[in-house]
């Protein structure tokens, strides 16, 4: 075969598929012809153009008006609305803000227990309404998480097929979830978190997370970036609480901090992706937000008006605002003193005490066991106080030290040689989704 006949082969088995009978006639001229010789492709098909046009024609007879008619009266939609419940909500105001128009499931939903119970009055718990296309309600479901046992409360009012309404309460698991989220500081850590739509939560546990790096109160700078990763509880595909942050990464004047929560031996703190400990013995404060109104130092007493040493560190906040427990512990006192008022007192360990006074409620009893940031009671006034604040103390084997200096100084849990690996494998994980966080964010910025 000479090359010509070759190329042609060639060229036919790229036709082949769509050029049968051509190709047939090419293979054979290349085979039959010689070396020099000429070929060309033929063609052993009817020409289209010369092929009959057959026309099919078939009735179609179309339903009656009145048919149509019927079947349209006959079908029917739901409409569905979602919202949450405000503090002055009735049930009228509320089913007007579901879409829905039904006197008769007002009147039912006025009268039931459970209702009035877990729904009316409730605020900011989750609703959702079905309604027919005329606005009757079908059914109306509420959620919320009642505890902290991974479990959310649904109720459930539904109407049945004769018209009559049951109501029931119901307990399923919550889903975690994990969610991505990104910021710019422009004003504060809040309002970048608003800004980007993101649980308040999520801010609050940043600057708990990052406290020992970061101040948050005066080192944050316009065009400080953060990314997020963080844990979205959920109740029948609806988010109803923030859960914990996974990891995180923070852009502060210039310099970058990182976080990653790991698990080891059953118990969980925080770390650089060094695997450097973030998560300190004591927390920085006894409160999330708040102000120092008097440090760790000489002053003068507002009260017995001389200047005198202050044991503790004084952080102004308004009466009822939570107060929490700088370390785990057990709780040695809870009741009333003289001077401190409502007082609390933590030991950590044999040398170490913590004391939180002037609470307007205690929350927790003599002798029981309290985890770093439980809440233990709320700011208030009483005792030798001119204004809420909590007054808050640390004693090492009954010496007064600066708080502020031992949450600092204070050491975290240390990763062991053998969960290294699986950490490790966990911040390489985090690293991409931060990066994906922020390469979203910046993309829904353009």
């Amino acid at each position: 075969m000479t090359a010509v006949a070759a190329q042609a082969l060639w060229a036919a088995a790229r036709v082949l598929e769509h050029h049968p009978r051509q190709v047939t006639a090419l293979i054979a001229a290349c085979l039959l012809g010689g070396g020099g010789a000429a070929f060309a492709v033929a063609s052993f098909g009817p020409d289209p153009s010369a092929l009959p046009v057959r026309e099919v024609v078939e009735p179609v007879e179309p339903l009656a008006l009145r048919e149509q008619s019927e079947v349209l009266d006959a079908f029917s939609f739901s409409l569905w609305r979602s919202d949450t419940v405000r503090p002055t909500d009735t049930v009228e105001s509320l089913l007007a803000r579901l879409g829905v128009s039904d006197p008769v499931a007002a009147t039912y939903l006025r009268q039931d227990p459970l209702v009035r119970q877990q729904l009316l009055g409730r605020y900011g718990r989750s609703v959702r309404a079905e309604a027919t296309d005329q606005h009757a309600l079908r059914a109306l479901t509420a959620r919320w998480v009642a505890d902290d046992s991974g479990n959310f409360k649904r109720l459930v009012v539904q109407r049945g097929d004769k018209g009559k309404f049951t109501t029931r309460v119901e307990t399923a698991p919550l889903t975690a979830t994990t969610r991505l989220g990104s910021g710019t500081i422009r004003s504060s850590l809040f309002a970048a978190v608003d800004d980007s739509r993101l649980p308040d939560e999520v801010a609050v546990q940043l600057a708990d997370i990052l406290s020992a790096e970061i101040d948050f109160r005066r080192g944050l700078r316009k065009g400080d970036r953060f990314s997020v990763v963080y844990e979205a509880l959920e109740a029948d595909g609806e988010p109803l609480r923030t859960g914990r942050v996974l990891s995180a990464e923070f852009l502060n004047n210039g310099h970058q901090y990182n976080a990653v929560w790991f698990q080891q031996a059953g118990k969980g703190a925080y770390y650089g992706f060094d695997g450097k400990s973030l998560t300190s013995s004591y927390l920085a404060s006894p409160m999330e937000f708040s102000r120092v109104t008097s440090g760790f130092a000489m002053r003068f007493h507002p009260i017995m008006k001389t200047w005198r040493a202050h044991t503790g560190v004084d952080y102004g906040a308004p009466t009822g605002t939570a107060v929490r427990t700088v370390g785990d512990g057990i709780v040695e006192f809870a009741g009333v003193q003289n001077g401190y008022g409502n007082v609390v007192m933590v030991r950590h360990n044999p040398s170490d005490i913590t004391v939180y006074a002037h609470l307007s409620r205690v929350d927790v009893r003599r002798g029981q066991s309290v985890a770093q940031g439980q809440r233990i009671g709320a700011v208030g006034s009483t005792g030798w106080a001119t204004g809420p604040h909590l007054h808050f103390e640390f004693r090492i084997n009954g010496t007064f030290r600066d708080p502020i200096e031992v949450a600092r100084k204070a050491q975290g849990t240390v990763i062991t040689a053998a969960a290294r690996p699986a950490f490790d494998k966990l911040a390489t994980s985090m690293r991409a989704q931060l990066e994906a966080a922020g390469t979203v964010a910046v993309a829904g910025a353009q």
